[in-house]
């Protein structure tokens, strides 16, 4: 576009010019408003990977996410909907198409004409003052500008006001800085004036970046100081939110926020790392090293192939989400590269490879298995696929409902268990969902509208401490006691590179309503088919079998039920709403199609189950697949065991003894989570204690005591391990 390599190529020489530290106040201010503004313009280069991607998704219509809205500023500017906003204006300076006096806390739609304002700001610093197509571009601007200033909309929710508004006209107003009158400067300051230092985490960070921006505004080169030095004060770790021990984040009290503050803090502290580059406001090494840690040793794990997992999201259901905030990180970790070491910017470079595009079918170069202790969520990635499950206690929040987001996630914290081969296979299939059976969750069967979380601070917990995970970083196994709603249960997990078998036992409540666990619930593509009689069948519609031990297959997923269920397989179109479950969004009916397996438990006595889930898979691997060579030793309320080869699997709800092979006992004496690999005479032991209470966990193997200390530099809830020699 005219202008813009110029200004591009002006604003690379003025920082490679510039001295780092040798620079005068005004200098240094006048490098970040270079810095901020060739972060702005660049945003909009179709030349950027990942800016391609982005623009062969279409856009949104309707927006209430802060880290959509911004990465919908980093399309190619339309130049038909920006001709539209020019033609459409009102003289007063207003757009028709919006609602000025909208009410909702979501969405909110006087925002848009900040966006737009933005939008135009962006086009015309690119085109500059000589704009060919329209002579009325400058008097447009000032005109939107005019009417924000007189009738100052104000917004129910406290976030608009003080982060969204401020924070997407701050840009513009930078972007204008030199061609606002006194008067119009005057009125952007009060604007800004809307945020003020205070708060926590990513909520914080967004506030002293609005207050940055005012001192950009204003020259004010103390101002501009105390605004960073607020922002990287929280580049730190061990705090009750922000960055956890285990590379999660948390905000609105211990509860994980990958997708929704997390996301949100990456991205702006991604961005910052970048602005302050080249000034003696950059970020130090240490600092640096802990936002590359975040990416590399968090998000890393819940990225698959351009999609973000379902379980990160948490409250954030929106359209596309999973992409949107894939991309998201994308950006991040393009501008952490740039200033990482060789060693880091090399992970970076893999995560971008791996997603950016997807990739190739021999797999992914980033496999293993993580445990997030502080978060109770468990990730398996093996070289063609991903399994997340997400699980709550009493020291984590499994999710939340806030401004009329998230209004049917009551069981999202349950033991959601989600398979990816090619990372869409949940995408946008939320208005379709029966909510009570999200993949791998045991709830009740019911018509009756599903529970709320209410509002912020008035969560309904998972009543127990014993909710955790143990790995050798390869395979491992989760488990939780459920006590929520009236129900009890005890649910594991054993994830391995070929499987993954799912365990529950104890499954009772006092309620007259069906339980029921949910296997998968997904987006139909192709057939869903069961295995009987030697061959597959095809479900079409609702499928029931009472007392068999069925194997299904759908979209390169097996599913092998390892004891006689009474099992329900439905294949079927549904139709729904956004608006049931994100309020933000118009009332509209979409239709799509779905498979959902299930299990349905007995009323009158404990239930239990016991299953395989096969991914990328075949339905003649599935067919053919070798269960015996999987040995459930138990599945009941005090432990649940499983053997596979030499390598042994327990959950201990109590104390309790098992036989693990013909000359290997165990006896465990301390409650927790354990894998037990015996190689001729050698044991190698991974414990984790569920609860985080305790500071050591005892076992007797044969006639060996051992007790395993927790390490100085570990914290509660992470995998310890031993090794011991025995002889038979």
């Amino acid at each position: 576009m005219k202008y813009l390599i110029n200004r591009l190529l002006l604003s690379a020489l003025l920082l490679v010019s510039t001295g780092a530290f040798s620079q005068t106040p005004v200098d240094e201010l006048e490098q970040i408003r270079q810095n901020y503004i060739q972060s702005l313009v660049s945003s909009n280069d179709d030349s950027d990977l990942l800016n391609r991607i982005l623009a062969g998704i279409p856009p949104e219509t309707e927006m209430s996410d802060q880290m959509v809205v911004e990465l919908h500023q980093r399309y190619p500017f339309n130049i038909d909907g920006i001709k539209a906003y020019m033609e459409n204006i009102g003289e007063d300076g207003a757009w028709p198409d919006i609602n000025y006096a909208d009410t909702k806390r979501s969405g909110w739609d006087a925002k848009k004409h900040a966006d737009r304002v933005l939008e135009l700001a962006k086009l015309y610093h690119a085109e500059g003052p000589s704009c060919t197509w329209s002579p009325r571009f400058s008097t447009v601007i000032h005109q939107a500008l005019g009417y924000w200033f007189r009738t100052k909309p104000v917004c129910k929710n406290w976030w608009y006001n003080e982060i969204g508004i401020p924070k997407t006209f701050g840009p513009a107003f930078i972007l204008l800085r030199t061609q606002m009158t006194p008067d119009e400067l005057k009125e952007a300051v009060k604007v800004m004036d809307n945020a003020r230092f205070g708060m926590t985490g990513q909520n914080k960070v967004w506030l002293a970046g609005n207050v940055l921006m005012k001192g950009l505004l204003l020259d004010d080169y103390a101002l501009v100081k105390a605004a960073r030095d607020t922002i990287v004060s929280e580049i730190t770790t061990g705090r009750p939110e922000g960055i956890k021990s285990d590379w999660s984040f948390h905000q609105h009290g211990p509860q994980q926020q990958f997708g929704n503050y997390g996301l949100a803090y990456l991205s702006e502290m991604s961005f910052y790392s970048g602005l302050f580059a080249g000034t003696s406001f950059a970020l130090s090494a240490e600092q640096q090293a802990i936002l590359n840690n975040l990416l590399t040793e968090g998000y890393r794990w819940i990225i698959w192939r351009g999609y973000m997992d379902v379980n990160a999201l948490d409250r954030q259901l929106f359209h596309n989400a999973p992409i949107h905030k894939a991309l998201a990180i994308g950006n991040a970790a393009n501008s952490l590269r740039k200033g990482s070491s060789p060693t880091d910017a090399a992970k970076i470079q893999v995560l971008l490879d791996d997603n950016f595009p997807p990739q190739q079918p021999e797999g992914t170069a980033f496999a293993g298995q993580k445990h997030f202790w502080d978060s109770d969520q468990t990730i398996h990635r093996a070289p063609k696929w991903m399994a997340s499950v997400k699980m709550a206690s009493e020291r984590v929040i499994g999710t939340e409902l806030v401004n009329e987001d998230n209004l049917k996630g009551f069981y999202m914290g349950d033991g959601a268990t989600y398979i990816y081969r090619n990372g869409d296979e949940y995408l946008n299939v939320f208005p379709f969902w029966d909510w009570r059976k999200i993949p791998g969750v045991t709830s009740y069967e019911s018509d009756a509208p599903v529970p709320s979380p209410r509002s912020y601070g008035a969560h309904t917990r998972n009543e127990t401490a014993f909710v955790g995970g143990v790995t050798d970083g390869h395979t491992g196994m989760t488990a939780m006691i459920l006590n929520r709603d009236g129900l009890d249960a005890r649910k594991s997990w054993v994830m391995t590179d070929e499987f993954i078998l799912c365990l529950g036992a104890g499954i009772r409540s006092d309620s007259t309503l069906s339980i029921t666990t949910s296997i998968d619930q997904r987006k139909k593509r192709g057939a869903l088919s069961y295995f009987d009689n030697g061959r597959w069948n095809p479900v079409d519609g609702l499928f029931t079998s009472t007392g068999k031990a069925l194997r299904f297959f759908h979209d390169s997923t097996g599913y092998i039920l390892m004891q006689p269920e009474n099992s329900v397989a439905i294949s079927e179109k549904r139709s729904g709403s956004w608006s049931d479950f994100m309020g933000s969004y118009t009332p509209q009916t979409v239709e799509g199609e779905v498979v959902s397996l299930y299990i349905r438990h007995p009323k009158d006595v404990p239930g239990s189950y016991q299953y395989l889930i096969l991914p990328a898979s075949s339905a003649g691997r599935t067919a053919s697949f070798r269960t015996e060579d999987i040995r459930i030793l138990r599945n009941d309320e005090a432990m649940q065991a499983v053997a596979i080869n030499t390598c042994y699997y327990i959950t201990a709800y109590q104390e309790g003894a098992i036989r693990l092979a013909a000359d290997l006992a165990l006896e465990i004496k301390t409650p927790g989570i354990y894998r037990v690999e015996e190689r001729a005479g050698n044991v190698r032991i991974h414990a984790a204690d569920p609860t985080h209470t305790r500071p050591s966990l005892s076992v007797r193997i044969n006639d060996y005591d051992l007790k395993i200390m927790q390490p100085a530099d570990q914290v509660a809830g992470q995998t310890i391990s031993v090794s011991v020699r025995i002889e038979r």
